[in-house]
């Protein structure tokens, strides 16, 4: 299993500076981020698109090694001062234990490193290349997601799709 570079953190990001797309961020020098204990992935919660996504990826998590926050939850301002809503709304958000950030494809690029079953995915986007397209698709559906949300039932397949109980 390939290691995440060093090269995808960025520098410390100041509490209100926002993260670029595709990028990653560590939190601010002496921030009062508290150190989670395994990976958070905050996604919007009020995106049945996202919900469905998220409850999807909580059954492929075999391994629990992710912890799932909503975007509205008031741990997020806690957990990561140093991102602004609108970045929140922009991408999902990977926090980790060591300090970076990942957003986007390069999250989910993250997350399939971590679940056996999404390896595939993960070699994929490992590909030379490969996530500058990826993350232009992200953005792409991340500001059409309540659309494609619409089109595509989401919030219908969430009730089919039981949220996991720890």
């Amino acid at each position: 299993m390939p290691a995440e570079p060093a090269a995808e953190a960025a520098p410390a990001a100041a509490p209100s500076a926002a993260v670029a797309p595709g990028t990653s961020a560590a939190p601010a020098a002496g921030g009062s981020m508290p150190k989670p204990s395994r990976p958070i992935v905050v996604y919007d919660d009020r995106c049945p698109m996202c919900t469905f996504q998220m409850r999807l990826l909580s059954w492929l998590d075999l391994g629990r090694r992710f912890d799932f926050l909503a975007l509205n939850d008031p741990a997020v301002q806690a957990v990561a001062p140093q991102l602004r809503r609108e970045d929140l709304l922009e991408a999902m958000h990977v926090l980790t234990p060591a300090g970076p950030i990942h957003r986007g494809a390069r999250a989910i690029r993250f997350i399939a490193l971590r679940c056996v079953v999404l390896w595939p995915l993960a070699l994929f986007l490992w590909i030379p290349g490969v996530i500058f397209f990826c993350e232009i698709a992200y953005r792409w559906v991340s500001r059409n997601r309540h659309l494609l949300s619409a089109v595509f039932g989401c919030k219908e397949a969430c009730q089919v799709l039981p949220k996991r109980k720890d």
